[in-house]
């Protein structure tokens, strides 16, 4: 549909004034009613208004103090070196080779060292020590003895007298553990009697073992 005829349409035409018609009328009942009345004694209360401080900004900080400007000097220019000529090269010198002198050391001075004697030692108390014992022991006497028995074959066969030389093994206690017949004179005849008698004596204890020796003389009596 075309605009332009919109606006020449009767029927919305109708319609406009039609509502202003309406509200008219609502206008005029409530003039009647009182309604108007109400509405103008609440427009005439007092109206209290309220007023809202505004709120203040803190102040600004103080603007820092301005930086002191030094004046630095500017640093000294550097002045002109003076020109120096260089210097004249004089020519070279021919070194002549240098002479070696053989130089004797001389030996260092011998030093003599006087070493003494270290002193002599303190005297020591002389201890005597006990003479050695010897290894066989002759005259010897024992605490206890048995004379030995002449012997019936000796008289038997006619003999009245004999020697016989003999060693005996002692203990440490001063017993007798061996008989040893060196020599007899004459032989054989009177050995037995010797050893059975000497096997029986007792010596004194010298807690040490040592050898004896021991001539046993033999004469027939009437």
């Amino acid at each position: 549909m075309d605009f332009a005829r919109q606006q020449r349409d009767p029927t919305r035409h109708l319609i406009g004034i039609t509502f202003v018609v309406v509200l008219h009328a609502l206008i005029i009942w409530a003039m009647v009613s009182g309604l108007a009345r109400k509405a103008v004694e609440v427009i005439k209360k007092p109206i209290t208004a309220t007023i809202i401080e505004e709120i203040k900004a803190p102040p600004p900080p103080p603007p820092p103090p301005p930086k002191k400007i030094v004046d630095v000097p500017p640093p000294p220019s550097a002045q002109p070196q003076p020109y120096v000529p260089p210097p004249d090269i004089a020519p070279p010198v021919v070194q002549s080779a240098p002479t070696i002198t053989a130089v004797t050391a001389e030996p260092p001075p011998k030093q003599e060292y006087k070493i003494e004697p270290p002193p002599p030692p303190a005297p020591q108390p002389k201890v005597e020590a006990p003479p050695p014992k010897p290894a066989i022991r002759r005259g010897i006497t024992p605490v206890t003895r048995e004379d030995p028995v002449y012997p019936r074959a000796a008289i038997r066969a006619g003999v009245d007298k004999g020697r016989v030389l003999a060693r005996v093994n002692i203990d440490e206690n001063g017993h007798v553990t061996e008989v040893i017949i060196v020599s007899a004179d004459p032989p054989r005849h009177f050995d037995s009697a010797v050893r059975e008698a000497l096997a029986k004596w007792k010596f004194k204890a010298e807690g040490e073992k040592y050898v004896g020796e021991i001539e046993v003389v033999f004469t027939l009596k009437d």
